[in-house]
């Protein structure tokens, strides 16, 4: 039975920009679909996000055993972002460490650190920072970073967080109508968007031919979970293929706006002797740029990956 209003008493129309979306529970789920909770042997962890993150108790300057690494690459894949804290280890440490998950790689826009093998980011009041967006590292490949280390030298005395987001659980919460447009398109990823504000134009140009667009799924298969998770990103994603460029820009922008969605999230709060170990293939990461004019110095190692699919 319906109940006629008096006029007075009428709600106003409920719209607002945007489409009028308004968000409301989120489907939070850290372990694939039919994987099941089970401890930790060799390590103490302590989660610091509900999906993402965990401080693990590791001591990285020791080399790791076989079971070692098995129990760490769990935690990896389950946590998708691992944080080390008390590490008194060198860069040659850093270097042994990551090179368990396979070859180590560098970045030709980024300067180089005390080893070939590294890379140093390294900002001040006279070198500001320019990592604070949403990004996956090096998607402008063929094939993308599996991970990095991440190991701060200068930690600044406030701010210079750095934020980490899971990008199944951005699947996993995506319409159903979005996920159905989403699956199976590709889209394009180009390093010079994201370069381009703070890079030498003449060390662009040498590159360009070397790295040219490349297409990856807007959603990728996990090599190891088999987890779907969104493959898009703000730095180096350009369009979507065989679609008008309005439509991909409006569903980028959409896409994009997926890691900031706080339950998705994580925030790692650096301390002298903190080092972060993350999957580039299943998160986006944003370095927060609230420390000027104090400095902060990283020294990161890159694990080469394989071509997403």
């Amino acid at each position: 039975m319906s109940i006629e209003l008096p006029d007075r008493v009428r709600l106003r129309p409920a719209t607002v920009p945007g489409g009028g979306i308004l968000e409301g529970p989120r489907l939070l789920r850290r372990l694939p679909e039919g994987v099941e909770e089970r401890p930790y042997e060799l390590f103490s962890l302590r989660p610091l996000g509900r999906v993402i993150g965990a401080e693990i108790g590791v001591d990285l300057a020791r080399p790791l055993t076989p079971e070692l690494h098995a129990e760490l690459n769990r935690a990896l894949l389950e946590w998708k972002v691992l944080f080390f804290r008390d590490q008194d280890i060198t860069s040659a440490h850093q270097r042994a460490f990551a090179a368990n998950w396979g070859e180590l790689e560098t970045n030709p826009f980024i300067p180089k650190g005390d080893t070939e093998d590294t890379t140093r980011f390294a900002r001040s009041a006279t070198m500001p920072a320019f990592e604070n967006i949403w990004h996956v590292d090096v998607t402008f490949r063929p094939a993308p970073a599996l991970g990095s280390v991440l190991r701060l030298i200068e930690v600044p005395p406030v701010g210079g967080d750095t934020m980490w987001a899971d990008m199944a659980a951005a699947y996993d919460n995506l319409p159903e109508d979005v996920r159905e447009r989403v699956d199976g398109l590709t889209a394009v990823h180009d390093f010079i968007p994201g370069f381009d504000r703070f890079s030498d134009p003449e060390l662009l140009l040498r590159h360009q031919d070397a790295f040219p667009p490349v297409e990856h799924p807007v959603v990728r298969t996990h090599p190891e979970t088999g987890r779907r998770t969104l493959f898009v990103n703000q730095a180096f994603t350009t369009h979507i293929v065989g679609i008008d460029r309005d439509e991909s820009d409006s569903l980028l922008r959409y896409l994009f706006s997926r890691a900031h969605v706080p339950e998705f999230q994580v925030r790692f709060a650096w301390r002298p002797g903190s080092v972060a170990f993350w999957d580039n293939r299943a998160t986006q990461h944003y370095a927060v740029n609230d420390y000027h004019p104090y400095a902060r110095v990283a020294e990161r190692v890159a694990i080469a990956g394989d071509r997403p699919f």
